[in-house]
């Protein structure tokens, strides 16, 4: 259900950061606390979409990020390109890597989560594993650092590399570890919520095919939450 103590104040500047433009796509950089699309409110209607359309009508969404989330967001300027590079998401062709802080000190070096999530419709837009009637989500997992804030309370910056991409699956798939993303509104306990202003998730790497001429583009933005230089995704992933 909508959290009526929520107001929406999305960041304004930079009010746009294209990475890279072409005749058939461009890449911007999604800030932490704004819309991808527009909301259904009006006061919602402010957007990464809405405010690209200003400058490039034809541009269209391919994929989306959570409004706390921020990252690579690829958008097409023609319906050929759309096409294209919605299907190379849809197929589970593109490379995609996050990073995100997370509670506590993660265990294992590296693993795998494999949980079928849903909805939780009564909560949404929350998500919860569910067995019998959830959607296939997986996603790999890399510790890079386990820390302690100045605080002294425990974290760990992981890399993730969701192989789909269900609504929230990062979110989800963290909290059932056990390690729930700091600043995590919607899934992080009190701790976890305090240790962080914003969600500590960001769309560090994306590559995919270009639409026309067919070569591996690579996007990356550094982590705005940590100094880690992490190697480029095309050197870290076959």
């Amino acid at each position: 259900m909508p959290n009526p103590s929520f107001v929406y104040n999305p960041p304004m500047t930079p009010y746009l950061d294209i990475l890279y433009q072409d005749e058939d796509m461009l890449v911007a950089h999604k800030p932490s606390g704004l819309l991808s699309v527009p909301g259904k409110a009006l006061e919602h209607r402010d957007s990464l979409i809405s405010r690209v359309n200003c400058v490039y009508p034809t541009a269209t969404v391919v994929h989306r990020l959570d409004m706390a989330t921020s990252g690579i967001l690829v958008l097409a300027l023609n319906k050929g390109s759309h096409r294209h590079i919605s299907k190379q998401f849809e197929l589970r062709q593109t490379k995609k890597r996050y990073f995100a802080r997370v509670h506590g000190h993660v265990a294992q070096d590296s693993g795998e989560v494999n949980l079928p999530l849903i909805c939780d419709w009564p909560n949404r837009p929350k998500q919860m594993v569910d067995f019998e009637r959830g959607k296939k989500a997986v996603t790999h997992f890399d510790v890079v650092e386990r820390s302690h804030d100045e605080k002294g309370l425990p974290y760990s910056l992981v890399a993730l590399y969701p192989i789909t991409g269900r609504s929230h699956q990062l979110r989800v798939h963290m909290l059932a570890l056990g390690h729930p993303i700091l600043g995590d509104r919607l899934y992080a306990h009190e701790e976890a919520l305090s240790m962080a202003s914003r969600l500590q998730l960001h769309a560090e790497s994306l590559s995919f095919s270009h639409p026309t001429f067919g070569h591996w583009q690579h996007f990356h933005i550094p982590i705005p939450f940590s100094q880690y230089q992490p190697k480029a995704l095309s050197e870290s992933i076959e």
